[in-house]
């Protein structure tokens, strides 16, 4: 052999030596020397302590899925027990995460080309505990050590990739003082996966073709908000985890109090958190309690039900849009169709819209302005009590007390439209075509308009509360047109052949945090003008009004008496509506009507003059009086002297004013025929 072969061979030998060395030492090395010196790097790194505290090792072993040369490369298979993560400083949880045991594998040839490929992962029993405090600190958040240099530093040309993690079973703990949560989940692989055409019913939704079979059950219990919840679903797999493509699935079913959420779809590239595909159902005793869920303020309802499509876009400009498109459902016996999209923009989330009822009962709008009416009712108080909005209404009071929480309104502006087509309400009061626009803006809320179909007519008003203010303040302008008598009296005989009508303006501001208290500070007017009506004590009956009966009877005995008109001009005094004209002209005699009534203590005092315009016809001279609280009305007649006969007609000479004001009510086109023409042009003349 020439000098240059031995040379060769000397230096063959010792590289596979070497190599034979590296191999030997690599495969009986004590990895275990190297826990202190990861311990530290990985704590400092994370800033939180971290500790690999049993066993480290190292196994080498041929992966035979490769092809050709590449199944000879030995691979690093590698374990590690007792792993633990704590917590920030912050937290005074001392674990967030413990593993009893993990396993890797590590791609070696992957290495050659700067990526870090771990085809899979395995997890014994993981424990993880995510803690939020009262002061909005967590331990999901990780202040890494390098981070504050990561803008400056140029972008690592090494990249990453997991295929796979399996673990057989994993707690996950959940404790946040902000939402008063203390939530246990554990999860559990299936064992064998479900398609997911099989929990979505068979249905493949917009968004859905191409997801991932479910590989993960869960299940959740503890509470929420104070509130009861449990749950169970199922998740996608790792794979489609890392999917840019195919969507991963999920499923869930949640309960929370009285609340129930059900969710069947999918997530679009979840990784980066690109957009949610779900088919969403809500329902509960009221939709104020699903803030504490989503963050939506919604006003307090009847028990409801609701069922649609959820689109959510969570990488947009301004922040993340949720649409939750052509949903249908009911709130009491009410029906309720629409579209909302809810934007999670600045300096306030957005809730925009339109709803539609097809058939809405009046009873379930009751819990808006605070009275207990609709369908389940009972359980809409409950919820508000739950919620430590305990009710306030006296025993003795009839104005509803029920509080306005103005303390969240500014959490969320909206816009929303809704319309009601076929209106709910009694035979004796017919609606039709409600429609709303409502606007919330920092705090104050708008309807503008708010209008609906009445009898033949229509009541238009705006209506404005600046929950921004404390007390609240608030007004209403309400405008009452040609509301027919005959359509608004359909069980009154004698009122079908009427052609007489109601017109009416009011302007009333004040403050106050619930209905009661605004009337009780109120100020503004009220003007009403009804022509062409009968009167009798059958139809106060028929409305319910005992002390109207008494009054009645008294005046006019048991027959059915025509009005020709009847004209009410009140104003509004810091809760005090006084009698600047209010009169009733009938066939039969003139009736003035002076007093006042008192929404801060809701009582009446009211004196009735009646005038006959005939011997006899009026079976009652002398003054009539309506006192009393509106809970229990008194009437009665005056004692004393007997009305001087053209008393009330000469009342009326000072009405000149509220005379003239009332015939801007009429409608030029209904002057021939209103009656309350004469009438009041014969007041102006006096």
């Amino acid at each position: 052999m020439s000098r240059t072969g031995k040379v060769v061979s000397w230096i063959v030998g010792i590289f596979l030596l070497l190599v034979v060395v590296v191999v030997i030492v690599i495969a009986t090395f004590d990895w275990n020397r190297l826990k202190p010196t990861i311990n530290q790097k990985v704590s400092t790194e994370l800033n939180r302590p971290f500790a690999i505290r049993g066993d480290l090792g190292v196994a080498w072993a041929r992966n035979r899925d490769e092809a050709g040369w590449r199944s000879w490369v030995p691979w690093p298979h590698v374990h590690a027990q007792d792993i633990l993560l704590g917590n920030p400083p912050a937290i005074a949880d001392i674990t967030m995460v413990h593993l009893p045991r993990v396993e890797a594998t590590l791609s070696p040839l992957a290495l050659v080309h700067k990526e870090v490929f771990i085809p899979w992962i395995k997890l014994e029993q993981p424990d993880a505990r995510l803690i939020q405090t009262a002061a909005g600190k967590n331990n999901w958040t990780f202040d890494l050590a390098a981070s504050d240099n990561a803008a400056a530093s140029e972008p690592s040309a090494w990249t990453f990739r997991l295929d796979n993690i399996l673990f057989d079973r994993a707690k996950i703990a959940y404790r946040d003082a902000i939402n008063k949560a203390d939530v246990q989940v554990t999860v559990n692989p299936l064992g064998k996966p479900v398609p997911y055409a099989q929990i979505a019913g068979g249905k493949d939704d917009a968004g859905q073709k191409g997801a991932s079979d479910l590989v993960f059950g869960w299940k959740a219990a503890g509470t929420y908000n104070d509130e009861k919840l449990t749950g169970d679903g199922k998740l996608g797999g790792m794979l489609s985890l890392r999917s840019k493509n195919n969507p991963f699935p999920v499923q869930a079913d949640v309960h929370n109090g009285t609340t129930r959420v059900q969710i069947v779809g999918s997530l679009q590239d979840p990784m980066n958190l690109g957009g949610l595909n779900i088919r969403l159902r809500f329902s509960g005793d009221t939709l104020a309690n699903l803030y504490g869920l989503t963050g939506v303020l919604l006003p307090d309802t009847p028990p409801y039900e609701t069922d649609g499509h959820l689109i959510a876009r969570f990488q947009q400009k301004g922040g993340p849009v949720f649409h939750y498109n052509d949903f249908n459902g009911h709130i009491g016996d009410s029906d309720i169709h629409g579209s909302l999209t809810y934007s999670q923009v600045k300096p306030r989330p957005k809730l925009e819209g339109s709803l539609e009822s097809r058939q809405l009962r009046m009873a379930d709008l009751g819990p808006l302005i605070g009275v207990k009416s609709g369908k389940g009712s009972d359980k809409t108080e409950q919820a508000k009590a739950k919620r430590g909005e305990t009710p306030n209404q006296p025993a003795d009071r009839v104005l509803p007390h029920d509080r306005f929480e103005t303390k969240s309104w500014d959490v969320m502006d909206a816009d929303v439209k809704f319309s009601g087509k076929r209106i709910e309400h009694s035979n004796s009061l017919p609606i039709s075509d409600l429609y709303t626009h409502l606007a919330l803006k920092n705090g104050s809320l708008l309807l503008d308009p708010l209008r609906f179909g009445m009898a033949g007519g229509n009541l238009n008003s705006t209506i404005r509360m600046e929950g921004d203010h404390t007390p609240m303040r608030a007004r209403a302008d309400l405008h009452a047109r040609n509301l027919q008598l005959k359509q608004l009296f359909p069980g009154v005989k004698s009122m079908q052949n009427s052609m007489g009508q109601i017109n009416g303006d009011a302007t009333l501001s004040g403050t106050g945090n619930s209905v009661a208290d605004i009337l009780a500070t109120s100020n503004g007017s009220v003007k009403l003008l009804m022509n062409d009506g009968v009167i009798s004590r059958g139809l106060m009956e028929i409305v319910g009004l005992n002390v109207g009966n008494y009054v009645v009877g008294k005046l006019f005995g048991d027959d059915e008496v025509r009005i020709n008109c009847a004209a009410a001009d009140l104003k509004v005094d810091n809760g005090v509506a006084s009698t600047k004209l209010f009169v009733f002209d009938t066939e039969n005699a003139v009736i003035n009507i002076s007093g006042n009534t008192n929404f801060a203590n809701e009582r009446l005092d009211l004196s009735i003059n009646p005038e006959s315009k005939g011997m006899r016809i009026v079976t009652l001279r002398s003054p009539l009086y309506v006192k009393g609280t509106f809970k229990n009305p008194d009437a009665g007649v005056k004692a004393g002297p007997l009305i001087a006969r053209g008393a009330a007609a000469v009342a009326l000479g000072a009405v000149v004013a509220p005379a003239a004001a009332l015939l801007a009510l009429i409608s030029p086109s209904d002057n021939e025929q209103n009656q309350c023409v004469n009438v009041l042009g014969q007041m102006k003349k006096k």
